[in-house]
């Protein structure tokens, strides 16, 4: 469909005079204001399309080009790919949603106890479920069971005599976290550390600490399931906030290239938007392997860790120019450091959860 241009050439914009179809100051087209709704349906579907276009001309030397995107950018040929930044958004949102609904446990309620009629039913829903993996049914399947009172004996169910004695061991090892007095509320706790001389109190930690166990054995907090959901909700932005650090380490490593650190951050985006695809699709590969099909999984495993190793020497190749020796002991070395850095900050990242979650 024809656009329908102005005859005028001062940009409705910011007012820059034109000298072309488009403004060379804020880049708006000059169309007409007035437009029909053919017009407006068709500009829509124009700029869609360009971001589809955009997309799979990205991608595609994403997956099979390593260091081709970030030398591309670095050279000013950016036109036609997407934006580091809205790529890394895009597919790390992408893959995150996937990785956690791959994960997600289907809840029974434990405290009802279940005919084998109703048992048979709920399981037969779980079979049915076709966005579970293989694994994550079988998992289920068997919560289900033991929830109800069953033991798994070579995948069939039997009836567990010891259910109750069992659910008691159960429920003390789930305790992860106590209050480390005999007081029996922390009202009564404060009152006992008033009574007592300065030099014997507890510190500040000791107090926060016994604060969150009462409020925790009080309301029977399940503490595994609130880590795991404020770590799935917090879990994309602490890989956000690894991309500057990760970035750091390669300024570094590669100091003698002479390139600025927001050169390191592209590679940096580029490589992690790589590392979320590529796995994606190996998840969605595994959602169709049965999980007994053991040798094939790891097979596939294997096959993932070689691929991204010979990516991640690749890539560094392509964008800093090091020989082949020297590119292995940098990847050597950056990956031990990355590896070091990052579980410091799941660390750190784990126990602001398990502090503020409550």
């Amino acid at each position: 469909m024809k656009k329908h241009y102005r005859h005028e050439n001062d940009c409705l914009n910011c007012g820059t005079i034109l000298e072309g179809k488009f403004c060379h100051n804020c880049g708006q087209e000059n169309l007409q204001v007035k437009e029909s709704f053919g017009h407006m349906m068709n500009h829509a579907i124009s700029d869609y399309f360009h971001f589809d276009h955009q997309f799979f001309q990205t991608i595609k030397p994403l997956l099979f080009k390593p260091g081709f995107l970030t030398n591309e950018y670095l050279a000013g040929k950016r036109a036609k790919y997407l934006h580091p930044v809205k790529m890394y958004i895009f597919i790390s949102v992408m893959y995150f949603l996937l990785f956690f609904k791959q994960g997600d446990p289907v809840h029974v309620n434990v405290h009802q106890d279940l005919t084998a009629i109703q048992l048979q039913e709920a399981t037969g829903k779980i079979n049915q479920n076709s966005l579970l993996s293989p694994k994550t049914k079988a998992e289920a399947i068997r919560n289900l069971y033991r929830s109800n009172g069953y033991l798994m004996v070579n995948n069939h169910p039997v009836k567990d005599t010891l259910k109750k004695s069992r659910k008691i061991i159960d429920e003390k090892e789930d305790r992860l976290i106590s209050p480390t007095t005999s007081d029996t509320s922390y009202e009564q706790y404060l009152y006992s550390q008033s009574k007592l001389p300065e030099a014997r109190r507890d510190g500040w930690f000791e107090r926060y600490y016994n604060k969150k166990a009462f409020i925790i054995t009080k309301q029977k907090i399940d503490l595994k399931e609130l880590i795991g959901e404020s770590s799935k909700h917090n879990f994309p932005k602490l890989m956000f906030l690894l991309l500057p650090l990760f970035a750091l380490i390669l300024s570094i490593a590669f100091r003698r290239n002479n390139k600025y650190y927001v050169e390191h951050l592209i590679y940096s985006i580029h490589l992690h938007s790589f590392l979320f695809l590529f796995l994606g699709i190996i998840a969605i590969v595994k959602l169709f392997i049965p999980s007994n099909w053991e040798m094939l999984n790891g097979l596939i495993g294997f096959a993932a860790f070689v691929s991204i190793t010979l990516y991640l020497y690749q890539s560094l190749r392509t964008v800093y120019n090091r020989g082949p020796f020297r590119t292995i002991t940098k990847l050597l070395g950056i990956s031990l450091v990355y590896s070091f850095v990052s579980g410091i900050c799941l660390a750190l990242f784990y126990i602001v959860i398990a502090a503020t979650a409550v």
